[in-house]
């Protein structure tokens, strides 16, 4: 089985992400597609394994096999986590609609840690392109802002929301470079300040319910033995 045949007949969950899911969207945005796929169980006896992971067939389109995608949501790896939560499914079938509901299963508080971490990345290399060329990447200087936003919430609420409702308007001013670097950094500094702080008190359980993931699992491949 080619791994565009994984994808076409064992989908069970697919999305749009990018800004089309975080309520950023203009004219000429990409549509990014994520989905998740279930290998069938008589594929993992032999040595050549299915695919973690597989890029396509569609534009814009990365998937992951189930089993992955359960592995980087228990360690609450941000960006499949927004995939749980996107506005914009494209196709969902009853495992696919488990899969949503374990939603709550996936978070705790080690989001603190993924998110800022993965912060810290992006804020290294918007740094570095300051020191090139005297100006960040706008459009990346946004999504981190959307990001840390979104961080601060999740840790506050214990809810993931990725449409950044009212604050629309002022991050794509950001990715047009109406706002200066200094208020951007000002205002990363700040989002940074706020999730910390909002560690200390978040209604997000210590770690993620493995068990309760880990039985989805159990009876997702044993359905297709």
């Amino acid at each position: 089985m080619t791994p565009d045949e994984l994808v076409r007949d064992h989908t069970i969950y697919s999305c749009v992400m990018g800004s089309r899911a975080f309520g950023l969207a203009t004219e000429g945005s990409d549509t990014d597609v994520r989905g998740v796929y279930l290998a069938p169980t008589p594929l993992f006896w032999h040595f050549d394994k299915p695919p973690a992971h597989v890029e396509g067939p569609g534009e814009e389109q990365f998937s992951w096999e189930l089993e992955r995608f359960c592995e980087l949501a228990l360690r609450n790896n941000p960006n499949v986590l927004e995939c749980l939560h996107s506005p914009v499914v494209e196709y969902v079938d009853d495992l696919g609609r488990e899969l949503l509901s374990l939603r709550d299963a996936f978070l705790s508080r080690q989001a603190h840690q993924t998110f800022v971490r993965y912060a810290g990345g992006q804020r290294r290399k918007l740094d570095a392109d300051v020191r090139q060329y005297g100006h960040p990447r706008w459009k990346h200087a946004m999504h981190l802002l959307r990001l840390l936003s979104s961080c601060r919430d999740l840790l506050r609420s214990g809810e993931l929301r990725i449409d950044v409702g009212e604050e629309r308007e002022r991050l794509l001013a950001v990715k047009r470079g109406e706002v200066t670097w200094a208020e951007v950094e000002s205002w990363m500094n700040r989002l940074q300040e706020e999730a910390d702080r909002a560690l200390d008190v978040s209604p997000l359980p210590p770690g993620p319910d493995t068990a309760r993931v880990e039985d989805f699992l159990v009876r997702a491949r044993r359905a297709t033995v």
